[in-house]
């Protein structure tokens, strides 16, 4: 399940305005994307919601950011009221459908989404922030307490990671690697208990693979999953300052 797919003023009080598209010159400093309309959306309201949800992830919402060679990285829950016109475009390109099989109508990503929202919290999906903009979808679950489980001798606290890098030119240039590694620290670092990160990614998505692997995490065996042959890809904390 990994793929490696406005201008905005302000009024007379201070406060944000989005300009009108029309009244906008066409120029990249003024066009309006999808991701920066999602980001001038955040509040602490909706910060406040995403974090009072059940998590046996030690509490990916407050995990904060985190600095990298490419800029500051961060987490954020998603809030489907927020979010979804957003993911939903990603899991709508065909890069990134090839591997998730969720592309069509928003109701079919907001399914997948509401499945671990309203879950007991072994699964927490995330936009990834990079420099404050939304440019990456993350799924943050307990592989301990997860089917996948059954497929590999899991231990307590396994920590699973599923990713995919939304935006087309930030892919293929290094970067899936680059935020993985801070992902995989990020939870080493929050979750003491946690001896080892993991991921499963399909066996023909040779970017992922490559970016798990440049991420300090090795392949630990080949597995059947329902739709999918993946490799089995682990981090182990005890390896960490040599991976």
């Amino acid at each position: 399940m990994d793929a490696v797919g406005f201008p905005v003023g302000a009024g007379a009080s201070g406060a944000p305005r989005v300009v009108d598209p029309a009244d906008a010159v066409d120029t990249l400093d003024l066009r309006m994307t999808e991701e920066f309309a999602t980001l001038v959306r955040f509040d602490p309201a909706a910060v406040a919601a995403a974090a009072g949800r059940p998590d046996l992830l030690d509490g990916v919402g407050q995990w904060g950011p985190v600095a990298t060679d490419v800029g500051p990285f961060q987490l954020l829950p998603v809030l489907p009221e927020r979010d979804l016109r957003l993911v939903s475009r990603w899991m709508n390109d065909p890069a990134v459908d090839a591997f998730w099989d969720l592309a069509g109508p928003e109701h079919v990503t907001e399914a997948h989404l509401r499945t671990q929202l309203e879950g007991d919290g072994r699964s927490v999906p995330c936009l990834g922030l990079l420099d404050g903009v939304p440019m990456s979808y993350w799924e943050i679950y307990r592989a301990d307490l997860d089917p996948l489980a059954r497929h590999y001798p899991s231990r307590p606290h396994d920590t699973g990671l599923h990713f995919l890098l939304g935006r087309v030119p930030d892919r293929g240039r290094g970067l899936g690697t680059r935020l993985l590694r801070a992902v995989a620290d990020l939870v080493l670092d929050r979750r003491p208990l946690c001896g080892r990160v993991v991921g499963e990614p399909d066996l023909r998505n040779t970017p992922s693979l490559a970016a798990f692997l440049g991420a300090g995490f090795r392949m630990s065996a080949e597995i059947e999953l329902p739709g999918k042959r993946a490799a089995l890809m682990v981090r182990d904390r005890s390896l960490r300052a040599v991976l």
